[in-house]
């Protein structure tokens, strides 16, 4: 079990995390500028990178455990391989912002200071938003902060995938494996 959690979490992982490298390597440096819509093709390809979990529990079931696995079981494995697959993603990030020198807190915490102050944020209200705001740039420059919430990105769609994969193939009748004759 270990081995495809390993397996199915590294390809998804690097399925993500490649992603994402080649979105931000390519996209123009006016990126933070209007939506070019970047999280589209991200979350797509989460999607279509954590389906490795179906696969992997699948396998699991019908090869290793002889057509059955109950909820939990099946449910830890898609956790599992969804942690190592948001580590993997993570180490991405990090990757890209090594490679290409982003600096995506910066003109994330000045465009969203600019929102609130278009929807009519001023005064005290503003400053104490902007010292918020530029506490997060501060505390986003480092890794051991940055790492966790870019793991947060991924995670969450895993363990929807997870239990949706879990609750289908814990009934061993859903797809079940047909040996070759």
């Amino acid at each position: 079990m270990l081995k495809r959690i390993l397996i199915a979490g590294l390809a998804a992982g690097l399925v993500t995390g490649g992603v994402l490298f080649v979105g931000i390597s390519m996209a123009s440096d006016s990126m933070m500028e209007g939506d070019h819509g970047g999280h589209v093709y991200g979350y797509a390809s989460m999607i279509l990178a954590l389906s490795l979990i179906f696969f992997a529990i699948k396998r699991q079931r019908d090869i290793a455990q002889g057509g059955v696995i109950k909820f939990l079981p099946a449910f830890g494995m898609g956790l599992a391989i969804s942690a190592v697959a948001a580590f993997i993603y993570a180490l991405g990030w990090e990757l890209t912002l090594a490679t290409t020198g982003l600096d995506f807190a910066g003109p994330y915490t000045e465009a969203a200071i600019e929102t609130a102050r278009e929807k009519g944020m001023s005064g005290e209200e503003l400053a104490a938003y902007e010292e918020k705001m530029r506490g997060f740039a501060d505390m986003y420059a480092n890794p051991a902060y940055r790492i966790p919430i870019t793991m947060l990105e991924l995670f969450p769609v895993g363990v929807i995938i997870s239990l949706i994969s879990a609750l289908l193939l814990r009934n061993s009748g859903f797809l079940a494996h047909r040996p070759t004759v």
